[in-house]
């Protein structure tokens, strides 16, 4: 039995996940994904797990969980960004972690894609929501899940009552229709102290230091996406 269907049983998928084209997909992002997300996303569709996990998705209907959205790009900016400036080293290089997923929390799921031509074999890599906390897991995306889920493994970043009401799987909507995949967005330039301001001036909480919650990040660009 494979972590697929591990997971398939402690998070039946629901009846009818968007279709793929994953051919679109990899060529949008330049890059072959792992073979186990395919599978997963293909069978679950966007949702989140435990109402909580959100793993990006080709049909994620904003850019905060939209596989081929800005955020990837964006996230990899703002910790490169950190690293240069001493606030958040990490144990990984920004220029391997690729955003898979978030949590309703704000930790970012990474792939740790490196040797960049062996997608099969990369791990997962969780990042503290407001400090420089990590945990890294020796194995897949759906391996991760499926050993979170089953209670295997606790991410020490993670609420201690996850598991509370039992695994789950809730899907979420989609983007409307069934368009292609369109190329990612460059990441805006992050100026730490402009988003900061902008985020406490209309009635965010964010911290002096460190990495600038999700949620935060993903307004910002909402509301400055128009600007030159």
């Amino acid at each position: 039995m494979t972590s697929f269907d591990d997971l398939v049983r402690l998070c039946p998928p629901p009846a009818d996940p968007p279709r793929v084209d994953w051919d679109a997909v990899e060529g949008t992002l330049a890059i072959r994904l792992p073979e186990d997300y395919k599978q997963l996303a293909a069978a679950f569709g966007p949702g989140a797990f435990c109402n909580f996990m959100r793993v990006h998705h080709p049909h994620g209907a904003t850019d905060w969980v939209c596989l081929t959205g800005s955020m990837p790009a964006t996230v990899r900016a703002q910790l490169e960004q950190d690293r240069n400036r001493g606030t958040d080293t990490g144990p990984h290089d920004p220029a391997n972690l690729f955003a898979i997923g978030v949590t309703d929390n704000g930790e970012y799921l990474f792939w740790v894609s490196e040797p960049a031509t062996e997608p099969d074999t990369w791990c997962i890599a969780v990042n503290e929501a407001r400090g420089p906390g990590w945990y890294t897991f020796d194995g897949t995306l759906t391996d991760f899940l499926a050993s979170v889920l089953s209670g295997t493994t606790r991410v020490p970043l993670f609420p201690d009552d996850l598991l509370a009401q039992g695994p789950s799987f809730a899907p979420s909507a989609t983007a409307s229709g069934d368009p292609e995949p369109s190329a990612p967005r460059a990441p805006r330039a992050l100026d730490g102290k402009t988003v900061r301001a902008w985020a406490r001036a209309n009635g965010y909480q964010v911290p002096d230091r460190g990495r600038i919650p999700a949620e935060i990040l993903t307004a910002w660009e909402r509301a400055n996406s128009s600007a030159p």
